[in-house]
């Protein structure tokens, strides 16, 4: 356990955002995995309603530094890959 004042506050503020940055993922996991088990079961109208606010989702984890960017446009590619083979 840090002395001095400010290592202190630092411990706190890595703990908050820590905990944010989890938040995030795990809701971004969460998204991904919706959306890739209406894929897999072949609801494809559900699928492409779902795509958007994933992709929005995805795009949030960017804009908070939870992501950085080339993750983000890989992982909505993979998914639009996933929707587009459904044909």
């Amino acid at each position: 356990m840090p002395n001095i004042k400010s290592a202190k506050k630092r411990v706190l503020v890595t703990a908050k955002k820590t905990a944010r940055n989890k938040s995030i993922k795990s809701g971004v996991k969460t998204e991904i995995k919706k959306f890739i088990a209406l894929v897999e079961s072949g609801d494809k109208k559900a699928a492409t309603a779902l795509f958007p606010s994933t992709c929005s989702a995805i795009d949030c984890a960017v804009s908070k530094g939870v992501l950085k960017k080339n993750t983000a446009a890989n992982k909505k590619s993979g998914l639009a890959k996933k929707l587009n083979a459904m044909a």
